[in-house]
């Protein structure tokens, strides 16, 4: 069961080697990037390693559950709760007997299914995050050129003869404003591909060990006890009804005694 723990977990070191790598090949140039603007890209290249580094963590956390719900399938003795996620699955499953209802093994389903999605709103969180710091980039950078380009056309007199030297110095601003715009889309659409890659990773770790679990409480369900719920669930009913009907005509007869 572990080794599609560790495939997940290879495929995540693999891809942040290949983005290490490749920003270590392009580092004259990614420096340039990042400098364009350094407040804002540093935010963006910081959120980006806070959300890679929250992945690997999330990832980490799996591999106890893996070995308890290992151990647990494989009937070895000594095992020791789960560490977080399954904890309640493995306190209902120890007081529960070798064959569980339809009903319970929904409710578990539900619960693990709640928690892994708890876990994963972080890193959820962070690629949003990623995203709309480049959006603030992009409405950013356009802010200062448009301005810019209003301050060197207001600028301007035509009549002088250096007019062109004039409107060639004050570009610097709005073209800075162009970097800005355009350097915080490129880190943060990238930051946020980045995040999300390993994220998802997360998520099909989460999904295997889901499925695992939900095939070995699939094999302990008890049907026949579940279809025979519902067979007699319908006369508990009638009898509920038919006694409180029988409860309503004992007061009113009370009552007009």
């Amino acid at each position: 069961m572990t080794k599609h723990f560790h495939n997940a977990l290879n495929l995540m070191a693999l891809f942040t080697a290949l983005l290490v790598a490749a920003v270590m090949y392009f580092w004259a140039e990614f420096i340039e990037i990042s400098t364009a603007n350094i407040w804002l890209n540093g935010v963006i290249i910081g959120t980006t390693i806070f959300g890679i580094g929250q992945c690997f963590v999330h990832m980490f956390r799996l591999l106890p559950e893996y070995k308890w719900l290992h151990g647990y399938i494989n009937k070895k003795r000594n095992i020791a709760l789960a560490p977080d996620l399954l904890r309640p699955v493995a306190q209902i499953l120890t007081s529960r007997p070798s064959r569980i209802s339809a009903n319970d093994v929904n409710g578990l389903l539900d619960m693990i299914l709640m928690r892994f999605d708890d876990t994963r709103e972080s890193i959820n969180y962070i690629t949003n995050t990623l995203i709309f710091l480049g959006l603030l980039g992009t409405f950013w950078g356009l802010i200062l050129t448009v301005g810019g380009f209003a301050e060197i056309i207001g600028g301007l007199n035509f009549a002088d003869e250096s007019v062109l030297q004039t409107m060639q110095a004050g570009m610097t601003k709005p073209l800075a404003g162009m970097a800005t715009a355009f350097t915080s889309s490129l880190l943060g659409l990238g930051g946020s591909l980045a995040v999300g890659f390993l994220g998802l990773q997360v998520q099909i770790a989460q999904n295997t060990m889901y499925h695992q679990l939900e095939d070995f409480l699939a094999k302990r369900t008890n049907i026949n006890a579940t279809q025979e719920i519902a067979r007699i669930l319908p006369q508990i009913n009638l009898a509920t009804r038919e006694l409180t009907r029988t409860i309503q005509n004992i007061d009113q007869d009370e009552q007009n005694v």
